[in-house]
């Protein structure tokens, strides 16, 4: 069957679509309700069904005949550390896991949090929890400790697991006085903090409520996978919300197994058996669903990365693991692309591997931009797939369904909408806009499965942040278009658009202008205050590592790209020269925080910033170039 046709068919019969799906999984009890609505009035999959995600990614699989397969390959070029684990060896250390969690009180409905780096114990700790019905709550390791105390006291965990320390490059990261912190900071108190030691001589200060994770493993009965309500919460993961307090999203247990194995097939297209590679952490959506649970259930070996795409040692790390380890499809986000591309911008360290083994490279998590698509797809010479999705749908919205039918798809659009998506393009009425007309992104109710259930106790904001803009819709927070033959381009989120003496302007647009200069390696631009129009547009930018031209030829030369392609109307005329740009630890740009810097607005340093120190770097660069809110800026000293 062609995309269309299996497209239109997801749409038109939801329930009868997704029925057939779900049967490619091994239910303790098959679900008779297939679509139906909650205590909130919003929609749920497979209601009665019973199921586990421990079993799907691990016990289904020995019993099939695949024991020794391996599950896991962890590289982690920072402590120069490989390790193959088998599924057999996966089912040893998770059975005994969740039989250790028994013992410490831990039961179906409880909640514990992760606090862990990027180590197989993440994944067992992953896998254990669900084993047996607890709902676990993954935090990035390394945040701060007053972000980890809101997440306590929101989810209020019976444990936190933990390790003593993560590692970035040539520096340890001590984890346990973190975890120490936010337990004092907090209201609600864990009973229990569960501590990996991996011994590289991090601090790990001694509390009454410690337990030591290898002795809780080693004195542990196993335990077996208990049978799980179809609509069980699997885990909450936070992101952040407008409001500055984190939003606990909740994933259902069927819908979310049943999606991620029909996207693996369909979307990925990778078989069982074949090396998958999500570049990722496990602390992101991504990491939850494309590291851990999607190439498991599929029964792919996952690659579990620890490092970096440059100085790990360089910037050949990605495709030295991609030719060492047999990659058929990888997935990072157009960052991690682009900080490679401006090491190495002629691919030099690309032929020294044998990259015969890679059929697909995915990209997401922001925006990419033409440029870095092209230059990934000249240096591969494979499809180079940008999809678009976001934590709350928990697994892709749009994307060329490579398992499916590959189609040739316009540079700049993450492809058409992936069964199940009815995505439409809305006005301020809620009314469809014509094509090629910018509005807002949103995707008509039901949602397909795998997508968020509510709020972690809080389905009041699940209500008014995501249904109630436009009644019947799931509203994405993101602009965008379809063009003429259905492609669908997204611009950025809606609060991107800059209004310049009454003109509304996508900040993207010009981006993706300023991006395509032949010296540029990244960029950001985003809207600053003026006192005449409004708005105006400000550009940063990051150089290649090799270029001739002076900073000044290279300002002058983008400001005249984008008044060529744009017009005077766009306003564009400030450009600066950074040495970096701060990111979230995914590799998102936080342009609201540049903005608010810009502007000499008060702000908080967002929790999931990868390196704090860089907030100063830019504030310097804008005091140095005078840059105020009333200020045009054209040079860089």
């Amino acid at each position: 069957m062609n995309y269309q046709d299996f497209y239109n068919n997801s749409i038109q019969d939801p329930a009868g679509f997704w029925k057939e799906q779900s049967d490619a999984l091994e239910w303790f009890k098959k679900p008779q309700t297939i679509l139906s609505k909650d205590q909130h009035d919003y929609y749920q999959w497979f209601h009665d069904g019973e199921l586990n995600l421990s079993y799907l990614c691990i016990d289904k699989h020995i019993k099939d005949g695949f024991g020794s397969q391996t599950a896991i390959i962890y590289d982690s070029p920072v402590t120069q550390t490989k390790q193959h684990i088998t599924f057999n060896e996966f089912h040893d250390e998770v059975a005994k896991l969740a039989g250790g969690l028994q013992t410490l009180g831990l039961q179906k409905g409880d909640t514990a949090i992760i606090y862990m780096p990027m180590i197989p114990q993440a994944i067992y700790a992953m896998l254990a929890c669900v084993r047996i019905g607890v709902i676990h709550s993954v935090v990035f390791g390394g945040f701060a400790p007053n972000e980890l105390a809101i997440r306590i006291d929101d989810c209020q965990p019976k444990a936190v697991i933990t390790a003593s320390s993560g590692i970035e490059i040539q520096r340890i990261i001590p984890y346990k006085p973190y975890v120490d912190e936010a337990i004092k900071l907090a209201n609600h108190k864990p009973q229990n903090v569960i501590v990996f030691n991996r011994n590289l001589n991090a601090e790990i200060p001694k509390q009454d409520y410690d337990v030591d994770y290898q002795t809780l493993v080693e004195n542990a009965v196993p335990s077996e996978a208990v049978s799980i309500p179809s609509t069980h919460p699997s885990y909450i993961l936070y992101t952040s919300g407008t409001t500055g307090k984190p939003k606990g999203i909740i994933r259902d247990t069927g819908g979310y197994a049943t999606a991620l194995k029909f996207s693996m097939k369909y979307i990925y297209g990778v078989e069982p058996g074949d090396v998958y590679w999500a570049a990722s952490d496990v602390g992101w959506v991504v990491g939850h669903s494309y590291i851990v649970y999607a190439p498991l259930i599929n029964r792919n070996t996952t690659v579990l990365f620890e490092g970096k795409p440059i100085k790990t040692p360089d910037a050949s790390t990605f495709w030295r693991v991609i030719s060492e380890h047999r990659v058929k499809v990888m997935f990072t986000a157009p960052t991690a692309i682009r900080a490679i591309k401006k090491e190495d911008p002629n691919g030099k360290f690309l032929k020294k591997f044998d990259m015969s083994c890679l059929k697909y490279q995915f990209l997401a998590g922001e925006r990419c931009d033409v440029a870095t698509l092209k230059w990934t797809e000249e240096k591969l010479q494979v499809p180079v797939i940008d999809h678009w999705w976001q934590t709350e749908s928990g697994w892709p919205m749009l994307a060329n369904m490579a398992g499916l039918e590959l189609q040739d798809v316009q540079p700049g659009s993450a492809g058409f909408p992936v069964c199940g998506y009815d995505i439409q393009i809305l006005n301020e009425e809620g009314q469809e806009v014509a094509s090629s007309s910018e509005g807002y992104v949103a995707v008509k109710l039901p949602l397909p499965p795998g997508t968020l259930m509510n709020l972690w106790g809080n389905p009041e904001r699940f209500k008014s942040g995501y249904l109630e803009k436009f009644p019947g819709y799931y509203f994405s927070g993101d602009g965008g278009y379809k063009d003429e033959d259905g492609y669908v381009f997204i611009t950025g989120r809606v609060d991107d658009i800059i209004n310049v003496a009454g003109h509304r302007l996508s900040t993207a647009e010009m981006e993706e202008i300023v991006a395509s200069h032949k010296a540029v390696a990244e960029c950001a631009v985003f809207g600053v205050h003026c006192d005449l129009k409004g708005q105006k547009p400000l550009g940063l930018v990051v150089l290649k590592a090799e270029n001739n031209d002076s900073e000044e030829d290279i300002q002058k030369q983008i400001i005249q790209d984008v008044r060529h392609e744009i017009g005077a109307v766009a306003s564009f005329r400030d450009v600066l020269v950074v040495d970096r740009l701060p990111k979230t630890r995914s590799g998102k740009i936080l342009r609201k925080l540049l903005r608010n810097i810009a502007d000499e607005m008060s702000y908080n340093i967002p929790s999931t910033i990868d390196d704090p120190e860089i907030i100063n770097e830019i504030t310097a660069v804008y005091k140095i170039n005078q840059i105020g809110i009333h200020k045009n800026l054209t040079s860089h000293e």
